[in-house]
């Protein structure tokens, strides 16, 4: 009976031992869970801020995509760049008269498109002008465009133009002596 009330007592001794061993095993387990899950969890929810800044750039990129692809058809859009892109952006004459050739326009559709005469066009393909700011801008953007794209401007452009006669300044008499009254 001694014996008997040994082993029971050893097994609840075991019990509790058994129960000791499995419960720090758990906390254990759990420490080692918490120190990959917590920086898991800030990573996370950093990419979860950033994905969420991302979609919003994007739908307003969208946005103004489709605005402007609206605008491009009605044919109201003007052509424009970034200031950042244009000062980038290389000019030589020798690349406006590349542009012109690879869109396939002539000097008046250019200065059609970029709001300027024949002469300044062929003053910037000459070198002996270059453009300015605002004409680099267009330049710029018209070098995004395709064959299309601007044929369907030049075409939108030259509808509301009317042939214009050339108007000349009155001309000063050089060279011509008045004649005195006798």
């Amino acid at each position: 009976m001694r014996y008997a009330i040994k082993q029971k007592e050893e097994g609840k001794l075991m019990a509790r031992f058994e129960t000791i061993i499995k419960s720090e095993i758990v906390r254990l387990a759990r420490r080692e869970v918490r120190k990959i899950s917590v920086p898991l969890g800030r990573d996370v929810r950093s990419l979860k801020g950033t994905v969420s800044q991302l979609r919003k750039a994007v739908l307003t990129l969208q946005r103004i995509t489709s605005q402007q692809q609206k605008q491009l058809e009605k044919g109201e859009m003007p052509l424009q760049a970034a200031p950042e892109e244009v000062k980038v952006s290389r000019f030589s004459p020798r690349l406006i008269r590349s542009l012109r050739g690879h869109l396939g326009i002539t000097q008046k559709e250019l200065a059609l498109l970029t709001g300027v005469t024949v002469g300044a066009v062929h003053l910037w393909e000459s070198g002996q002008f270059k453009p300015s700011e605002k004409k680099k801008a267009v330049i710029v953007a018209l070098r995004k465009l395709g064959r299309r794209e601007v044929r369907k401007l030049v075409e939108k452009k030259g509808e509301g133009r009317v042939a214009q006669p050339i108007r000349r300044s009155p001309s000063k008499r050089r060279g011509k002596k008045k004649r005195s009254r006798r």
